[in-house]
């Protein structure tokens, strides 16, 4: 079974905000925000209702990366291995 590297905090995305190059803060799983319980679920579970129609087939883990000076976000798609 593939895991997600950033959720299981085996890897770091550097990302810099395109609009005043700060370091982009990763939020965590989109699903986390959809729904605060989720987290209680099975993965497969939780990617059915993440709102991205090929999470689980592609595996792919969507995370929220968010700049805390500015307030840019963007959803990011971490490949899980």
């Amino acid at each position: 079974m593939a895991v997600c590297p950033l959720c299981n905090s085996l890897k770091v995305l550097n990302l810099n905000c395109p609009n005043c190059n700060n370091l982009l803060e990763d939020s965590g799983k989109v699903s986390d925000f959809l729904d605060p319980y989720g987290h209680y679920n099975d993965e497969e579970t939780v990617k059915m209702g993440d709102g991205y129609p090929n999470t689980a087939i592609d595996q792919i883990c969507p995370h929220l990366m968010v700049c805390n000076n500015c307030r840019y976000d963007v959803v990011k798609f971490i490949k899980e291995e």
